[in-house]
């Protein structure tokens, strides 16, 4: 069994030790998660296995033709490379093989007549014979199709973000290594390729190492957990849901100071095994849930993290959208659209990129107008907007300042007085980090702490930008329990099923061409019905297809190059598979009494007779295909 181990491994950066002495193996067909705060080192760690970066003490240790695959978060290509040789690229003789036979195959169909792009084809489909790579080509060709990777001969540069992403993702899956490391792989993906995607890496039958956002992908995907905490590394046998059940009872054996946190996890726990069928009756799944909970834990467990913060008072008119209509760039993005947001509302914005769900968002921001129509605003409405960008963050501001700027304290619904250290502690910022440089921290802990100072502005309307995008799943977990107990209204822009499903009561979905259907329901199930709608859609287009036509005249059928060239050789390699075993006859005759050269003389003859049958039958086979040709 193939497996890499790591051997005490440490790292620090600067005075922060990032994880001290972790010791682990990954074995064959382990699909693992890691999971941590941002900060904790899950980026540093994935590539310090993957050979891309040092630890300052410590092994990796794994035989020599252990192989390891690395797909970061964001790929650096070289944008002159066409999409097949990115696809194929890499140093071992069999992606050379593939990616040079699909080259062959490209230039025939550019120009089928020429003799010698027919000979290259010929011999590297020898090639292909020798090293049995057909299978590996199949597999490969199976991958481009599911990611939707069609146009071989385009740039890497002509590209969008997404098209990069879905080349990036086939490059590392053909490649089949001992250990496949993907971080953040949903990115960009539509849900029919992640549901692809899930499948796929379920039947892998090597090692898998990823860290992602989506828990749903999560939960579907990994047998076991990582878990990042405090420098170390612990351990959990099964998926997200196990790993949330096991990561509350460690909590309650160590008896940590944070009991309330363990009781998110219970809360999250509740929500997965639930199912989908809760997800479609969100206000009787949340009743159900505080149910289940009240009969499992004690009295001294019930008190969930306290995020209750109360906001400004919001009148009765929040928004009124009239006959809103925008175009960007010769695009419709906004046709006539007319809807009242209503006091606690829980409004999920969901659509294809680029389909203009940011520009709704900023015109109800106020940041952008619409080209006509109108946007009422209540007076009492008081809005905090995180963007995909965290505005205006002075990087040599200590966090604690930053946090103030909003404000000193903040109440909770029932009268409590938080103050901005305590806000930070419970947005999983300890005390000691509090004078901390923002400059120092990492791109998710920036986010967080936009966030957070964001929420200390006590606002009464809340627009999230794809929230999800940089925030650990623990942050997830502390934001989807604010959100819940949140007096006013959220509206959100996202891609994450699992958040969406916590957080939204109803969708607004982006069709295309300005139009937007109000969809009453989950987000996972909105995708489900739409995929199921394409497929159908897909269906009725092949039947009718398949719909009895006029007859016409077909092109008459012609033998390809290779059979071609294969008629012409046949007869002359029986001939000379017939004097093989005319030979290996004749020197078992004269071996007399030498057994074991007359056995293995034996063996050879056996397997002479072998590919001679097989000859055989290969040319009958052209001789009927040739005599069909004929009589056409």
């Amino acid at each position: 069994m193939k497996m890499l181990t790591v051997e005490n491994l440490t790292k620090t950066y600067g005075e922060k030790e990032l994880f001290h002495q972790l010791t682990f193996t990954i074995t064959e067909n382990e699909r693992i998660g890691l999971i941590g705060v941002n900060g904790t080192g899950k980026s540093t760690l994935l590539k310090i296995i993957a050979g891309l970066e040092l630890g300052d003490e410590g092994d990796i240790v794994h035989a020599k033709d252990y192989s390891v695959t690395y797909l970061p978060q964001h790929p650096d290509f070289d944008e002159d490379l066409t999409v097949l040789e990115q696809v194929f690229s890499g140093d071992t003789p069999l992606l050379n093989l593939l990616k040079n036979y699909e080259l062959a195959l490209y230039a025939l169909e550019q120009d089928s007549a020429n003799e010698k792009n027919q000979q290259t084809l010929y011999d590297l489909q020898q090639k292909m014979d020798a090293m049995n790579a057909w299978e590996a080509n199949s597999n490969a060709q199976s991958i481009l199709t599911k990611l939707g990777i069609s146009n071989m001969s385009a740039k890497i540069g002509e590209l969008s973000g997404g098209q990069k992403k879905r080349v990036s993702i086939a490059q590392s899956l053909i490649q089949t290594p001992d250990l496949l490391i993907l971080d953040e792989p949903t990115n960009h993906l539509d849900y029919e390729t992640v549901k692809w995607l899930e499948e796929y890496l379920s039947k892998y039958q090597g090692a898998v190492l990823l860290v992602t956002h989506d828990r749903y992908f999560l939960d579907a995907v990994t047998n076991r957990i990582f878990e990042l905490d405090g420098g170390n590394l612990y351990s959990y046998k099964g998926n997200y849901a196990a790993f949330l059940e096991g990561k509350a009872i460690r909590e309650e054996q160590e008896k940590a100071t944070q009991a309330k946190l363990s009781n998110l996890y219970r809360n999250e726990l509740a929500w997965i095994r639930r199912g989908a069928k809760a997800r479609t009756t969100k206000q009787k799944a949340r009743i159900q849930r505080f149910d289940e909970l009240e009969g499992k834990l004690d009295s001294s467990e019930k008190e969930s993290l306290d995020l209750s913060l109360a906001g400004s008072r919001l009148g009765k008119k929040v928004f009124e959208l009239k006959d809103v209509s925008k175009t960007y760039e010769n695009k419709i993005i906004l046709s006539d659209f007319t809807h009242i947001v209503k006091k606690q509302d829980r409004i999920g914005i969901v659509g294809k990129n680029g389909s203009g769900k940011s520009t709704l968002l900023n015109m109800i921001a106020g940041r952008i107008e619409p080209d006509s129509g109108e946007i009422d605003r209540g007076q009492t409405v008081k809005v905090a907007y995180y963007t995909q960008e965290s505005d205006d963050m002075d990087l040599n501001q200590r966090m604690l300042d930053y946090i103030k700027e909003s404000a000193e304290v903040v109440h909770t619904t029932d009268g409590k007085m938080i103050s901005a250290s305590q806000m930070l502690e419970r947005f999983l910022f300890p005390s000691h980090t509090h004078g901390t440089p923002i400059q120092k921290l990492s791109g998710g802990e920036r986010r967080r702490l936009y966030l957070l100072k964001l929420l200390m502005t006590s606002p009464n309307v809340l627009l999230l930008d794809e929230p999800t995008n940089d925030l650990d799943t623990q942050t997830l977990t502390v934001l989807e329990d604010y959100l819940e107990e949140f007096p006013g209204v959220v509206i959100t822009v996202s891609h994450d099923r699992y958040f969406l499903d916590k957080v939204a009561d109803y969708l607004l979905v982006f069709e295309g061409e300005g139009n937007i259907s109000i969809y009453f329901g989950a987000y996972t199930d909105q995708l489900e019905e739409a995929m199921k709608k394409k497929q159908a859609m897909v269906q009725q287009a092949k039947v009718k297809e398949e719909k009895p036509k006029q007859p016409e005249k077909t092109k008459k059928r012609r033998l390809t190059y290779k059979e071609q060239k294969e008629w012409e050789e046949i007869e002359g390699n029986i001939a000379a598979k017939e004097e093989e075993i005319e030979r290996l006859t004749s020197e078992i005759e004269q071996v007399g009494s030498d057994y074991t050269k007359a056995h293995n003389l034996s063996l050879e003859q056996e397997k002479a007779n072998e590919e001679l049958s097989t000859l055989l039958d290969r040319w009958a086979e052209l001789s009927e295909l040739i005599e069909e040709i004929e009589n056409a």
